[in-house]
């Protein structure tokens, strides 16, 4: 299976970036567990990160995946066009967040993805996106 993890904009400097609710632990280091972890299980990831909302709806739309984890960022709460690009992908969607979103700021409690994500992990830190990978692993 080929996994397309997709972090949107701010995720870049994650280990830098407000390390007292994001954590230490940088964006490299995430996908660097997220690889070993699917090869075990003889699945592969694929990445990207942008700060650019076409350039994350363009890498969906190339469909050359089986699912996709996503930490979408601040487009959780007001892009829709992410969330119609997610709902045609067609395949199983888990989204994450390093943070518990519903205990942050009023902005934060409107989700537009609600209803696309299969599965979603929120607040276990950088974690998170290992078990997102571990439900999908199971799910499938």
């Amino acid at each position: 299976m080929k996994i397309l993890v997709l972090n949107g904009p701010n995720l870049g400097r994650l280990g830098q970036r407000q390390p007292a609710i994001y954590g230490h632990t940088t964006l490299p280091e995430i996908v660097g567990a997220l690889r070993e972890r699917a090869a075990v299980h003889g699945h592969e990831i694929l990445d990207l990160q942008t700060n650019h909302e076409g350039v994350l709806i363009d890498r969906i739309e190339r469909r050359d995946y089986d699912a996709i984890i996503i930490n979408p960022g601040a487009w959780t709460h007001y892009s829709y066009a992410i969330r119609d690009a997610l709902a045609a992908s067609d395949v199983r969607v888990v989204e994450v967040h390093i943070s518990d979103v519903s205990a942050r700021e009023d902005f934060r409690q409107v989700n537009v993805l609600e209803g696309i994500p299969a599965h979603s992990v929120i607040g276990k830190g950088w974690v998170g996106y290992l078990d997102a990978l571990d439900w999908l692993i199971a799910a499938r």
